[in-house]
């Protein structure tokens, strides 16, 4: 597999795209007057204790309150229970049915939290108290006592191995050995965990002398943080565009993994890296609800405030076949698709797929296993349910920042969020009560009726009997204006 790392920046915003065989996969975009807070601590002030809610929340010194659940005021470190208990079946550190919240916080109280989750819409960021400090190999968990070593690395030899070096390190606290970690020696397991240690007390010491609240630990750029969590030894170029924030991840690089450097290219044209490389091209695709399949299948996806349908149509997909075979075939070819679109779009929360109904049951566990196979090779934390006798199926993913639709797009000022408007008979009849209550008590007047032109058109044409008999049964004397400032659902009536 191939794979391309591309890291766009100029004043305004940092851009990341990752393709693998010349398919976009990931994207982000961050704007500096908007940027990340996941991953920042801070020390907060606890403003509100929710018995009811087993919550609380917390001053960070952001616009609105966050948001800490019992389960990450003094339960388990959620995030990576799954992989603590991948090998060894361990058990969690403490059991949050047994914490409440009263018992954990009370207002007025300073607390050392760090964000999980940015602000969406009106809701505050998340917190949690079980920090967690990231390396290019490591993750450091200073309040947890266990070893995890991450799910994608597969082999069995490699995960004892670096469990064994990880192990032997003598330290307090709990560590999950990366992805990228996969290969590495002591030597380099040993110089991450050192350099985490170090951030660790420094942020201790600067969470001692701090007044709540206040920023205790700004995370990395979104240009280091891309090259911390993205750039593995798989991709075989990383394009920037930028001459000093090459120049950053070079050193960023010396100093982490040497052996990445010579993959690091600079973009010198004068036009755009993702244009040139056909990234905005790809994106454009990514915003429409409707994707469509090399076979002639296609799937439509909505975002809701609730959930995210994905429902798999045949579209041109005829098969060769019987009915059985050609729905199984198109069932299986969308499962890759279907978790692409959920990296590219960034979409999390509940995700339901509606397949296309299989008579078969070996069919339909051998689309479920297919869609399980290929979410093991998403970043991302997700729950997959069995799918049932209709063909749907329901996961959890875990949203830690706006979709991609949320991030490049805005409500419709139209619709405000509906995705429809009234339709053109629908105006016109509210037009038509409106216009009754005016002719009740003034027959005979002269009214003026402004309208959208599309509105306009349709009362002169399919709805023209509806003009005729306000004027020659009501007695109204209509003067018809169009506006094509209007909105197409606004009208107004004057004497």
């Amino acid at each position: 597999m191939t794979s391309v790392l591309f890291l766009s920046v100029n004043p305004f915003e940092t851009r990341v795209a990752l393709r693998e065989d010349s398919r976009l996969v990931s994207y982000r975009a961050e704007r500096h007057r908007a940027s990340s807070v996941v991953g920042n601590l801070y020390k907060g002030r606890v403003n509100r204790v929710l018995p009811g809610m087993q919550a609380a929340f917390v001053d960070i010194g952001l616009p609105r309150d966050a948001f800490l659940y019992v389960r990450e005021a003094g339960g388990i470190l959620d995030d990576f229970t799954d992989i603590f208990l991948a090998d060894d079946g361990a058990p969690p550190l403490l059991d949050p049915v047994d914490s409440d919240i009263s018992d954990l916080l009370r207002q007025g109280q300073e607390v050392l939290v760090q964000v999980v989750k940015d602000p969406i819409g009106t809701k505050g960021a998340r917190l949690t108290t079980h920090v967690s400090l990231p390396g290019r190999l490591l993750v450091y968990l200073p309040n947890v006592r266990e070893v995890g070593v991450s799910r994608r690395i597969t082999d069995d030899e490699e995960r004892d191995r670096l469990r064994e070096i990880v192990t032997d390190f003598g330290q307090p606290g709990g560590w999950i050995i990366r992805t990228a970690a996969e290969g590495q020696g002591r030597t380099e397991l040993e110089a991450d965990r050192d350099y985490l240690l170090r951030l660790w007390r420094r942020v201790q010491d600067l969470g001692d002398k701090a007044r709540a609240p206040s920023l205790v630990h700004r995370e990395l750029s979104p240009i280091l943080r891309a090259v911390r969590d993205m750039f593995r030894h798989t991709i075989q170029e990383a394009w920037v565009d930028d001459e000093e924030s090459f120049q950053e991840v070079l050193d960023f690089l010396e100093q982490s993994d040497p052996n990445l450097v010579p993959r690091v290219k600079l973009f010198r044209q004068a036009t755009d890296l993702m244009n040139s490389f056909g990234i905005d091209r790809e994106l454009e695709k990514a915003l429409r609800p409707k994707v469509w399949l090399k076979s002639g299948g296609y799937l439509v996806i909505n975002q809701t405030e609730a959930l995210v349908t994905i429902d798999v149509n045949t579209g041109k997909f005829v098969g060769s076949h019987s009915l059985e075979e050609t729905v199984f075939a198109l069932n299986l070819e969308v499962t890759g698709e279907i978790v692409r679109q959920l990296r590219l779009r960034d979409l999390g929360g509940i995700v339901v797929i509606d397949f296309i109904d299989m008579e078969e049951v070996e069919h339909r566990q051998a689309v479920y296993d297919a869609l399980a196979e290929e979410l093991a090779t998403d970043p991302a934390r997700s729950q997959l349910l069995p799918m049932s006798d209709i063909g749907l199926v329901q996961l959890t993913r875990k949203r830690t920042r706006p979709s991609l639709e949320r991030t490049l797009s805005r409500e419709c000022p139209y619709c405000h969020g509906s995705g429809r408007i009234k339709a053109l008979p629908t105006v016109c009849l509210e037009i038509r009560r409106e216009l009754l209550a005016v002719a009740a008590g003034n027959v005979g007047e002269q009214v003026s009726l402004v309208v959208h032109p599309e509105v306009s058109h349709y009362l002169q044409g399919p709805f023209r009997e509806l003009l005729r008999e306000l004027e020659e049964i009501h007695g109204l004397q209509i003067i018809l204006c169009e506006n094509p400032l209007f909105h197409q659902e606004q009208f107004e009536i004057s004497g």
